[in-house]
């Protein structure tokens, strides 16, 4: 498996962070390191997102950074020269998955359906994102579409909460969750990094309990 990729899945849990100011790069990736989850996917959903990926990466090298909801190879492009190590689609679109494998990035494209699982097994990837994870079915559809497709593992996002994602990681061919419980917008913007790091550490302790 990949380097990154196996960073990954030691995490178990990937704080899915929406930035809104480049400011705040910084002390988020601060209590996250702290909190025990030295891991970031930083969306494409504002215009701090490429600036905020390099300010983490520079604050903190051994940080694991990388880039969420990319819609385009423009955007993958943005990100690793920012310093992401991975990228993250919402969707499963060829044209950025193909270019991550070509240009040897790692990518986890997002994929709901069986027949989109195909098209990644059909690329040779094994680690895939389930998205909406608890809106389309949640772990009872991933273990429906994990029967068939038995090289792949799941990274399901959305809805991941502190009250569920024990049961998803319980699950073998659950890779890592994405969540963003602990990283919410609110507590970001008014500052609040100390209750950051606590909600960071509190989720790390679920990994620990689980995978050891």
């Amino acid at each position: 498996m990949n380097t990154v990729l196996e960073k990954i899945k030691k995490m178990g849990i990937v704080p899915v962070v929406v930035i809104e100011n480049e400011k705040d790069a910084v002390p988020l990736a601060d209590a996250l390191c702290n909190g025990g989850l030295a891991c970031a996917e930083v969306t494409f959903r504002t215009a701090a997102a490429g600036e905020a990926i390099r300010l983490m990466k520079e604050a903190h090298p051994e940080m694991l950074v990388g880039a969420g909801t990319v819609l385009t190879v423009e955007q993958v492009d943005r990100s690793v020269h920012a310093g992401a190590e991975f990228i993250v689609s919402p969707g499963f679109d060829p044209e950025i998955v193909d270019y991550c494998i070509e240009k040897k990035i790692p990518v986890l494209p997002g994929c709901i359906t069986p027949s989109e699982a195909a098209q990644a097994v059909r690329r040779g990837l094994s680690v895939i994102k389930f998205f909406p994870a608890e809106q389309a079915g949640g772990l009872a559809f991933i273990k429906a579409m994990a029967a068939p497709y038995t090289s792949l593992s799941f990274m399901p996002t959305g809805g991941i909460n502190p009250e569920n994602v024990k049961k998803y990681l319980e699950y073998d061919r659950i890779f890592a969750c994405g969540g963003s419980w602990m990283v919410k917008g609110k507590l970001i913007t008014e500052g609040r990094f100390d209750e950051i790091e606590k909600l960071t550490r509190e989720a790390a302790k679920i990994v620990e309990d689980i995978r050891g």
